[in-house]
């Protein structure tokens, strides 16, 4: 598979990845409740795998420019995921709302980019 391909793969796996996290802002906001681990699971093992598919595109591709861009931003964005899930849900207190809608910020610029590169 050549780099591009993959970068396209993780483009679709980013937008499965996007539909859970959708999902989640939506019981987080209207039911003011977390929603379920199991969605928050799936959600982050997506995204997981739709960066390690795009960092290895570009490290071991050379693709550079406005996908390595977008992986940097990515990278920000799975931070910002790993610190809601750690410190907030698997405590089981409330997710900040701030810290979520930076984390969805994120996440929308940087596939919003890799979307751009792509296609």
């Amino acid at each position: 598979m050549d780099a591009m391909s993959m970068v396209r793969a993780a483009f679709w796996i980013f937008g499965t990845a996007a539909a859970g996290g959708l999902l989640m802002a939506g019981i987080r906001l209207g039911g003011n409740r977390n929603p379920p681990i199991a969605i928050a699971y799936a959600h982050g093992l997506l995204a997981g795998a739709g960066l390690t598919l795009l960092l290895y595109a570009v490290i071991a591709g050379g693709i550079g420019g406005v996908v390595a861009t977008a992986t940097w931003i990515l990278l920000a964005a799975a931070a910002g995921g790993s610190a809601l899930n750690l410190l907030y849900h698997w405590r089981q207190q409330p997710l900040p709302k701030g810290l979520m809608f930076g984390h969805i910020a994120l996440a929308l610029v940087g596939v919003g980019l890799l979307y751009s590169a792509t296609f």
